[in-house]
C-alpha cells in the first residue's frame, strides 16, 4: 500500500477493481465504511461477480475476467478527453514533460524492439531522449509530439467506451457512469482510493493491470495525499513482510537484487545501480545502495566481509536466468533436475498452477521436506484418496519428512501489514506436541550442514562455515536478536558526515535509522528498509499509543511503518509546489518556510525547499512515471493482452496469443486449451469463512462452508441442465474436478466481441486433508503460466467446460 487501511476512512471515492474486500479482507473494510458513514464516500466496485462488495456499492459493474487493461485505457482516455486531468499535479508531479527517444513505437498491440522467436523485446528505446547536460530532455509545455503525455493520449485513443465495451463486456452505460465518478476526483478537494488484491496480479500480465490504475490515480492526483493511493490488499498477515524481507528467487532484503552472471564482481554490480538523478536538483535515493549492499553484507558475514574482498560478493549467488521462481522449479522438478525439495509454510499441491504437473514433478523427488504446522495436501501427495487424489502410490519413491512447526498465535515476533505497518505480537499458546518453532529448526539444519562442511571440506564451504551467526544460543536464535540484527548497528563509531568531529552512534549501539547506515563496513542491517525498527529507543514494532491528532488516520505512535515510520508514501506530492496543501480540510505535510511539517515523516529531505527536489525520490526523474521506461518486459504502458486461454482473439492483433513476452515451457503451451473445446471462462476467488487451505483443519470453518461447489449463472444452467445442488464436472485440458453447483444470479452472461461469455466462479479451499468434506482446488484446472514480470501464475482467467455429472468416488488411502 502508498497508503495505510486507516487512511481509506479519509477518501471521497473507492474503487474496488481486481479484489472483494468485504469479503476477504472483511476487518480492512471497515475503513470503507467509515469513509461511506462519516464522508459520504461513494463505491464502485468492477468484478466478474456480484460480490458482498458489489451488494453495498454504489455502482456495480462487471468486467470479463483477464480484460481489466481495457477498461483502465478507457478510463484513462476519458479523463483526457473530458479535461479530467489534474494539471498542475500532472506537469510537474509525473514525467508527462519528459522526451521519448525518437525510435519508440506502438502499432497493432505491440512495442517497437519486438522479438517473436525470443519472446522479448529490445527495450532500449523505450526511454528518454538525454540532453548534453546528461538530464533528460523536457517540454514543459506538452506540444512536442515525442512528450510522453502525447504518448499516452495516443496510445489510448483506441480504447473508447465502445471498445471497452466490445472487449470486456462492460455495458456503455455502466462505464461513463463510472468515469464520471471518477472524473470528479481529479479535482484537488476530491480523492478516490484504489483497492485490489489477486484479482490483478494472478494475470499473465498482472503487473501491468497495477500500472493501469497507478497511472490513472496519477492524472488525477491520487498519489501522496491522504484518502488516495493504490493499496494492495495482501492475503496473509505477512505476505508484504515475506517480499519485503527478499524471499523472493532474485531479491535480497529491502529489494536490493541477487546479482547475475554477467555481475561478476561488486563494481560491475554496482555500476547500474547507483541511478544518478535524470533531472537537477533530485534526490535519487538510490544513490544510497552501495551503504544499503555493504551493510547488508556486513549482516551477513561480518568480519569476512571487508573492502579488501570486495565485501565477500563471491559469496553470493549469481542468477544464470531471471529469477528462480515456484514455476520454474517446477519445471526443473519435472524434468528430474531437482532431488531435494523442503518446503516451508506453504501446500504448493493446493497453491500452484496445473495440479497433474505438480503431482507428478513430486513424485520424481529423492527426498521432500514439509515444515508445517498442519497436515498438508503437499505432504500426502503420494497417498490414493480416490478421484480427489489418484496416484499410484506404490509407484512413488520419494521420501517424505515432515517437521511439525508453530502456527503464528505460538510465536513472538513481528508481523508487516499491508499497509507496511510493522506490529509486534506475543505467543498466546504453547506449542503442542513436537512442535518447534521455524527458527529452531532452520538453525538446527543450518548447524549440521555447518559441522559438515568443518568436518568434510566441500568446493567452496565459504559462505556456509562464515556465516556470522552471533546468538545467545545457535540453536535458536531470538526473535528479538533477530529483529535487532534486522535493524542494524554501529561496529565502528559512526561519525557525523556534516562534522567530522560529532559522533552518532557508538561501536556496538543499534542505528536510529536507515539515514546512518554507512558503505565503508562500519555499520550492519539486514533489511535497509525496516531499520528503526528496533533502536536505542527500543522495540517500536511493539508501541501501542492509538493517539491521532486531527484523525488523520496516521496513528505514527502505533507500531513502526517502512521506511522510517511513513504512513503515506510520497508525501509531499499532497501539496503544491509552493509547499501548500492540495485541499487544506485534509493537510497531509505543508512547507513553512524552513521544513516540511505536518502528520506524518515527511517522504523528502526535511529542508528540501518547494520547486527543487521534487516528490518521487527513489525515482532518478524525481517524478512519477506514466512512461514506466524499460521497467516492465512487456511495455512502458499497459496495452490490451489476452490471457493465454480466451474465448474471443485479440481485437487489437488476433496473432498475439496472450502476454507476447511471458515465459511459456513447451509442455505448458501444449496444454493450453481453445475456445471451441473450452467455451466457458472460469476464474478463482476465495470465501469469508475460510482461509486459504488452513481453515478446512477446523471443524467450526468446515461446518460454515463444509463443501466445494463452482458457481453458474442461471443463463448456464438453464443451458446445460444444471440445477442448484446437482454434481457438475468442470474440466480443462490439464485437469477435470467435481462440484456442487450453484445457480446464481451473481454471475451474467457478458456480450464481448459479438459473443456471449459464461463465467464459472471457482473457490479454492478444497482439498483431500482436513475437517472440511474433501474437495478440489481451482488449480486443477489452471495454466502452468504467469505474469512476465513476477510470474505470478494466471489463476484468474482460464478456460473451461462443465456438465451434469456425478458425486466423485473417495476410494482407498493407500
Amino acid at each position: 500500500m502508498t497508503n495505510s487501511w486507516t487512511d481509506i476512512k479519509n477518501t471521497d471515492l473507492v474503487i474496488v477493481m481486481g479484489g472483494n474486500a468485504a469479503e476477504a479482507h472483511p476487518c480492512g473494510f471497515k475503513w470503507v465504511t467509515e469513509a461511506k458513514a462519516h464522508r459520504g464516500a461513494r463505491l464502485i466496485v468492477v468484478d466478474p461477480r456480484f460480490t458482498r462488495t458489489a451488494s453495498v456499492a454504489d455502482v456495480y459493474a462487471p468486467i470479463r475476467p483477464g480484460s481489466d487493461i481495457a477498461f483502465l485505457m478507457g478510463m484513462i482516455r476519458w479523463c483526457i478527453e473530458n479535461d479530467k486531468v489534474q494539471w498542475e499535479y500532472v506537469k510537474n508531479f509525473t514525467n508527462a514533460a519528459l522526451l521519448v527517444k525518437d525510435e519508440y513505437g506502438w502499432e497493432d498491440g505491440l512495442f517497437v524492439g519486438y522479438d517473436a522467436e525470443k519472446r522479448d523485446y529490445d527495450r532500449s528505446s523505450w526511454d528518454y531522449q538525454i540532453g548534453e547536460d546528461g538530464f533528460a530532455r523536457t517540454d514543459p509545455t506538452l506540444q512536442d509530439p515525442r512528450c510522453v503525455w502525447n504518448l499516452l493520449k495516443q496510445h489510448v485513443s483506441i480504447y473508447t467506451p465502445e471498445m471497452v465495451e466490445r472487449i470486456c463486456g462492460t455495458p456503455k452505460d455502466k462505464f461513463l457512469k463510472i468515469a464520471e465518478m471518477i472524473g470528479e476526483c481529479s479535482t484537488p478537494t476530491k480523492t478516490m482510493t484504489s483497492m485490489y488484491a489477486l484479482g490483478w496480479t494472478q494475470h499473465s500480465k498482472g503487473s501491468q493491470n497495477i500500472r493501469g490504475m497507478a497511472m490513472l490515480q496519477l492524472i488525477l492526483g491520487n498519489i501522496g495525499v491522504r484518502g488516495g493511493g493504490m493499496n494492495a490488499l495482501r492475503g496473509h498477515s505477512n505476505i508484504q513482510g515475506l517480499t519485503d524481507i527478499g524471499l523472493m528467487s532474485n531479491l535480497l532484503p529491502g529489494y536490493l537484487n541477487v546479482p547475475t552472471e554477467k555481475e561478476t564482481d561488486f563494481e560491475t554490480y554496482m555500476s547500474t545501480r547507483a541511478f544518478k538523478p535524470l533531472q537537477p536538483n533530485q534526490t535519487s535515493y538510490w544513490q544510497n545502495y552501495r551503504k544499503f549492499m555493504v551493510s547488508f553484507m556486513k549482516s551477513m558475514w561480518g568480519d569476512h566481509a571487508t573492502a579488501e574482498n570486495d565485501w565477500a560478493y563471491h559469496y553470493l549467488t549469481k542468477l544464470d536466468v531471471p529469477n528462480y521462481d515456484i514455476l520454474r522449479m517446477f519445471e526443473l522438478m519435472n524434468s528430474g533436475k531437482v532431488n531435494v525439495y523442503f518446503c516451508q509454510g506453504f501446500n504448493p499441491l493446493l497453491a500452484f498452477p496445473n495440479r497433474g504437473k505438480l503431482t507428478s514433478a513430486l513424485s520424481k523427488l529423492k527426498l521432500l521436506v514439509t515444515i508445517d504446522p498442519l497436515e498438508t495436501e503437499t505432504a500426502r501427495f503420494w497417498e490414493n484418496h480416490g478421484d480427489f487424489n489418484n496416484v499410484d502410490s506404490a509407484a512413488i519413491q520419494t521420501e517424505v519428512l515432515q517437521l511439525p512447526s508453530t502456527c503464528f498465535a505460538e510465536d513472538e515476533g513481528s508481523l508487516t501489514s499491508s499497509g507496511r505497518w510493522i506490529q509486534w505480537h506475543w505467543a498466546g499458546g504453547t506449542p503442542p506436541g513436537e512442535a518447534k518453532h521455524d527458527t529452531w529448526i532452520m538453525a538446527q539444519i543450518f548447524l549440521r550442514i555447518r559441522e559438515l562442511y568443518r568436518t568434510e571440506g566441500g568446493v567452496f564451504p565459504d559462505p556456509i562455515v562464515n556465516l556470522s551467526w552471533e546468538y545467545a544460543d545457535e540453536g535458536e536464535p531470538s526473535p528479538e536478536e533477530l529483529a535487532k540484527e534486522i535493524n542494524g548497528r554501529a561496529l565502528t563509531p559512526v561519525m557525523d558526515a556534516t562534522d567530522p568531529t560529532k559522533t552518532l552512534v557508538e561501536a556496538g549501539q543499534q542505528l536510529l535509522n536507515f539515514s546512518q547506515i554507512r558503505d565503508d563496513g562500519s555499520t550492519t542491517s539486514g533489511c535497509w528498509i525496516y531499520s528503526g525498527c528496533w533502536n536505542e529507543k527500543g522495540n517500536n514494532m511493539a508501541l501501542r499509543d492509538n493517539n491521532d491528532p486531527d484523525s488523520t488516520g496516521a496513528y505514527l505512535g502505533w507500531s513502526f511503518a517502512w521506511p522510517l515510520n511513513r504512513r503515506i508514501l510520497y508525501n509531499r506530492a499532497s501539496a503544491d509546489m509552493a509547499g501548500k496543501p492540495w485541499d487544506p480540510s485534509r493537510k497531509l505535510m505543508e512547507w513553512n518556510g524552513e521544513k516540511w511539517t505536518g502528520y506524518d515523516v515527511p517522504d523528502i529531505a526535511p529542508t528540501s525547499a518547494p520547486g527543487t527536489v521534487m516528490p518521487f525520490i527513489m525515482n532518478a526523474e524525481g517524478v512519477s512515471r506514466l512512461f514506466s521506461r524499460g521497467m516492465l518486459r512487456d511495455g512502458p504502458f499497459p496495452t490490451h493482452m489476452e490471457p493465454f486461454e480466451t474465448p474471443v482473439p485479440n481485437v487489437i492483433n488476433p496473432k498475439i496469443v496472450g502476454n507476447p513476452v511471458a515465459r511459456v515451457f513447451a509442455d505448458d503451451a501444449a496444454q493450453f486449451g481453445t475456445s471451441e473445446q473450452f467455451p466457458h471462462v472460469a476464474t478463482s476467488y476465495r470465501l469469508t469463512e475460510h482461509f486459504h487451505y488452513w481453515t478446512k483443519n477446523n471443524a467450526v470453518n468446515s461446518v460454515l462452508q463444509p463443501q466445494f461447489f463452482v458457481e453458474v449463472s442461471e443463463q448456464l444452467g438453464e443451458e446445460k441442465g444444471i440445477k442448484g445442488g446437482d454434481w457438475v464436472r468442470v474440466w480443462s485440458n490439464r485437469g477435470s474436478v467435481k462440484a456442487k453447483a450453484v445457480v446464481t444470479k451473481r454471475l451474467k452472461p457478458l456480450t464481448c466481441d459479438g459473443k456471449t461469455v459464461h463465467v464459472v466462479g471457482i473457490p479454492l479451499h478444497w482439498g483431500f486433508i482436513g475437517a472440511a468434506r474433501k474437495g478440489f482446488g481451482p488449480n486443477s484446472l489452471t495454466p502452468f503460466v504467469g505474469d512476465a514480470n513476477v510470474e505470478t501464475p494466471e489463476f484468474k482467467a482460464f478456460l473451461v467446460n462443465i456438465e451434469k455429472s456425478t458425486a466423485p468416488k473417495e476410494g482407498p488411502v493407500a
